[in-house]
């Protein structure tokens, strides 16, 4: 039967990969590559970058697709999510039909961890559920950029007794929770931090962690939120694209 190794490769450190990330790559014969632009070129290379390091054996092959586009102006986000994940599954499927024999290892490498804000898995499922092909699927973990963010700001995520939240731009906009004094924001298309009011609260912030370009900036929220924004316009136009991941953490209260 065909297996899928879904494999986190970190958040941009090569050193990030694990050893059992490197044991599943040197078992696949066809790497599958979902082409995000020119934009991303760098990305594309560091893919690269890993498999000519790690990849002992050269009978691999690369199979390349482009992401379908997304629209991300619809004010139906979540219809606009689905449909872009239903695209995307067929181009998956397509490539396993098409390019990974019955008796094949192929493999999906992730940015960070496949469990983490990455929809691999949730897609291969939705493939086998279709049952038009059979494979079976592995997820091997990786370092996210939560755990690179912490590690360059000499951070522990947790506080004693405390839960940390992990959500999202769009869901920060609405305000911090009361009930959560750490809380970790990904996927923020934009600057959600900088309408926040709150007053007691520090943010730890980094764009490319764990690459040569990776830039951090930490401090008291509203002190340096304009500074954030100001380096994140900054780089977005230098580069073309911006990954960003940053801790809001409530300060204690003096007793």
């Amino acid at each position: 039967m065909r297996k899928v190794f879904v494999i986190g490769i970190g958040a941009g450190d090569p050193d990030h990969i694990t050893v059992q990330a490197v044991k599943a790559m040197n078992r696949v014969d066809v790497f599958f590559v979902i082409d995000k632009g020119s934009t991303k070129d760098d990305l594309t290379g560091l893919r690269s970058e890993l498999l000519s390091r790690h990849v002992e054996h050269g009978r691999y092959r690369v199979v390349e697709a482009a992401d379908p586009e997304r629209d991300r102006t619809a004010q139906a986000y979540r219809e606009a999510v689905v449909d872009w994940q239903d695209r995307r599954a067929e181009i998956y499927e397509k490539m396993i039909t098409d390019e990974l024999g019955a008796d094949q290892v192929g493999a999906f490498l992730v940015w960070g961890d496949p469990s983490l804000y990455d929809g691999t898995l949730r897609l291969l499922d939705r493939i086998a559920a279709r049952g038009a092909v059979e494979f079976e699927v592995e997820s091997i973990p990786g370092i996210s950029s939560v755990q690179a963010l912490a590690a360059a700001h000499r951070l522990i995520l947790n506080r004693i007794g405390r839960p940390v939240l992990i959500t999202t731009g769009r869901r920060i906009a609405a305000g911090l929770p009361d009930d959560v004094d750490d809380v970790v924001v990904m996927l923020d298309g934009g600057t959600a931090f900088a309408d926040l009011p709150d007053t007691d609260v520090d943010i730890y912030w980094g764009a490319y962690v764990g690459t040569p370009d990776e830039v951090l900036v930490q401090g008291n929220l509203q002190e340096v939120k304009g500074e954030i924004a100001r380096v994140r316009a900054e780089q977005r136009e230098r580069k073309g694209w911006i990954m960003d991941t940053y801790l809001l953490r409530r300060r204690p209260q003096e007793r």
